[in-house]
């Protein structure tokens, strides 16, 4: 079974072209690159020529509040400490009329993806053809630190390399798997001259390491394309993106809108979609999602519009009638705790005497103190777990689940497959498992994966305030009008 798709009814391509750098502007840089300190430059242009009669009126009445801004301006660290001191890696070398090729199959970048490539033996200003190449990727626990001294940098160097350029460059964050080369002089001496990080496929750094040392970051030319597709389910959501080549990630973006409205584990064949959004490019490359601007999707013959407002300061998505298709968490499990350990990717267990990571949050409260559900969902175990101890886990949606560890008993009437509400009791504090008092270990997941309860974000579930409604139906008029123009 395959899932229908009309591709793109028609393309109107927001075209962003920025490439901005920033670092010790008082440095020497590699050449062609005055730039540094300054603003990145935003061409935005809309072209509608394909787009069905309807788009040019209901464009203007869409975008609502949605302001484009140029890459790198909200781009954030990725994680991933560095957090070794291993030296070496699988490296090769190349030199000559190859090297700009060589770079590009490495770290995946072309000279269309980077506007800083003058030529194909040029990169970021640099003359590739005047060096001989080392390519690598950072290993598993590997430093940047060690990386430049297996290539002969002094550590005096290094260390005033990284302290200088702190606000640049934080080396804590490089990322296993990354893209390097090191640019050797092709003299007797074959001294570094650069290194060149690609931390992932929008940004690179550049640290010159010549007579003055300086790291710069630079940010690729991004191409931001609208577009607008439909479909219709046959399986399931994340099957039919794969199967009809739209970018994986749109199906997670439609399962976060939809979470609390639409339980994509129970998808029915003949279930539809039409969704307008912004997909990202560098070159021909998709590197993403940048954001969903409207959708609708029909769930058991009931169709559900998720419309774009922001009220608050707080950009959310609501209903045809200004309700939030979102609703909020409990902001803690128990009442009168106080929080005795906190979320960490590497902790001393108080028992064992070994770190390892702690994917929760501990609540230390009297033996006893009622826990309950921070959200509606249906509980899919209740189970003693080893060193958990007496756990409940519940399922809140397709993407929040939640789990209460060391409790000394369960509430009344808990067990597999009962749904519950928001504040039920659903257990009482303990010190079951592997566990030095009665305290409540809490977690929280989002798509099976761990994440930090006290930095979960409570989504807006108050409605659209009532001054604020004709704004947002002439906001939702315009984009029900794009919508209708996508056939399935």
């Amino acid at each position: 079974m395959r899932l229908s798709v009309t591709g793109l009814a028609f393309t109107a391509a927001i075209i962003i072209t920025a490439v901005s750098c920033t670092g010790n502007t008082s440095s020497e840089k590699p050449a062609k690159d005055s730039s540094a300190g300054t603003a990145a430059s935003a061409i935005a242009a809309i072209d509608t020529s394909s787009a069905p009669a309807a788009l040019a009126d209901s464009l203007a009445a869409a975008a609502g509040s949605d302001t484009l801004t140029a890459p790198g301006s909200d781009t954030a660290a990725a994680s991933g400490p560095d957090s070794g001191a291993t030296s070496g890696s699988d490296t090769s070398a190349a030199s000559g009329s190859d090297t700009a090729a060589a770079f590009a199959t490495i770290t995946g970048t072309s000279s269309a993806a980077n506007s800083d490539s003058d030529s194909a033996g040029m990169l970021f200003g640099i003359p590739l053809d005047s060096y001989t190449i080392v390519t690598g990727k950072v290993k598993r626990n590997q430093f940047i630190s060690s990386i430049l001294q297996a290539h002969g940098v002094p550590w005096e160097d290094i260390e005033r390399l990284l302290r200088e350029n702190r606000e640049t460059f934080d080396p804590r964050r490089v990322r296993s798997g990354s893209a390097y080369s090191v640019l050797l002089t092709k003299d007797t001496m074959s001294r570094p001259d650069y290194l060149i990080y690609q931390h992932d496929p929008k940004v690179s750094y550049v640290f010159s390491l010549k007579d003055t040392l300086a790291i710069y970051r630079y940010d690729a030319e991004i191409k931001r394309v609208m577009r607008y597709s439909s479909g219709t389910i046959s399986t399931s959501l994340w099957e039919a993106a794969t199967e009809n080549s739209l970018n994986p990630n749109l199906s997670a973006e439609l399962s976060e809108i939809y979470a609390w409205t639409i339980d994509f584990f129970g998808l029915q064949k003949g279930d539809r979609f039409k969704v307008i959004y912004e997909e990202e490019f560098i070159g021909e490359e998709s590197v993403g999602i940048r954001r969903v601007h409207a959708a609708l999707f029909e769930h058991a013959g009931n169709p559900i519009f998720a419309i774009p407002y922001i009220q608050d300061s707080t950009m959310s998505f609501y209903d045809t009638t200004g309700a939030s298709l979102r609703k909020a968490f409990l902001k803690a499990p128990l009442r009168y705790s106080r929080v005795s350990s906190r979320f960490s990717g590497g902790r001393m267990h108080p028992i064992l005497k070994v770190v390892r990571p702690h994917h929760g949050v501990d609540y230390s409260a009297p033996l006893g103190t009622p826990v309950v559900a921070i959200g509606d969902g249906r509980v899919t175990s209740t189970a003693y777990e080893g060193g958990a101890g007496r756990m409940v886990r519940i399922t809140h949606n397709s993407v929040y689940s939640t789990a209460y560890l060391h409790l000394s008993r369960y509430g009344p009437g808990i067990a597999p497959g009962v749904y519950v509400k928001q504040g039920q009791v659903v257990g009482y504090v303990g010190s079951s498992g592997l566990s030095t008092g009665p305290h409540l270990d809490f977690r929280f997941y989002r798509n099976g994966y761990a994440i930090d309860p006290l930095k979960v974000e409570a989504p807006p579930v108050n409605p659209v305030a009532p001054e604020a409604m004709e704004e947002f139906r002439k906001i939702a008029e315009g984009y029900i009008s794009l919508l209708s123009t996508i056939s399935y």
